[in-house]
């Protein structure tokens, strides 16, 4: 008779533990790369360049000054009583700050010269005051010369 019966001293057979090693090797492996992409800069390295490039920009600041125009009130033509009230400042190089400075009146009369004749319909357009900014600004350049003012800053521009 064959023996069919199992006998109680036979152990299961154990499971392998090479996938297990398998894993933890895969595991260790793809940590330390992904550890050297990101430490590296192969991965997130754009944000870290333009965080350095913006502290760049932040701790050199270029060599500018301000000169600040004084408040202007200018009569607008067509027979109406309205008024335009404009302060303004100028960005300058700072080497010509003074030069700008004295010629400070002549800016003020091209300005006024130029907010007089602009019609007041334009005025109340949204988007003239972008279009009257650049125009200022150039007919400022003309005035105090190629590369002293760098910018014309809008601080107050009021329709009355």
């Amino acid at each position: 008779m064959a023996n069919t019966e199992k006998s109680g001293d036979e152990v299961p057979q154990k499971k392998s533990k090479m996938p297990l090693i398998i894993g933890f090797v895969l595991m260790l492996l793809l940590g330390g790369g992904g550890f050297y992409a990101v430490h590296s800069g192969l991965i997130l390295a754009a944000s870290d360049q333009i965080q350095q490039g913006a502290q760049a920009n932040h701790d050199a600041l270029p060599d500018i000054a301000f000169i600040a125009l004084e408040p202007m009130v200018i009569s607008l033509r067509g027979g109406t009583s309205r008024h335009l009230r404009f302060t303004g400042q100028l960005e300058v190089a700072a080497p010509y700050a003074k030069d700008v400075e004295l010629l400070k009146p002549r800016v003020v009369d091209v300005l006024n010269s130029y907010l007089r004749a602009v019609d007041v319909r334009d005025l109340e357009d949204q988007t003239t005051l972008v279009r009257l900014r650049a125009q200022m600004l150039r007919r400022v350049q003309l005035v105090t010369g190629e590369g002293r003012v760098r910018d014309l800053l809008v601080m107050e521009f009021v329709l009355n």
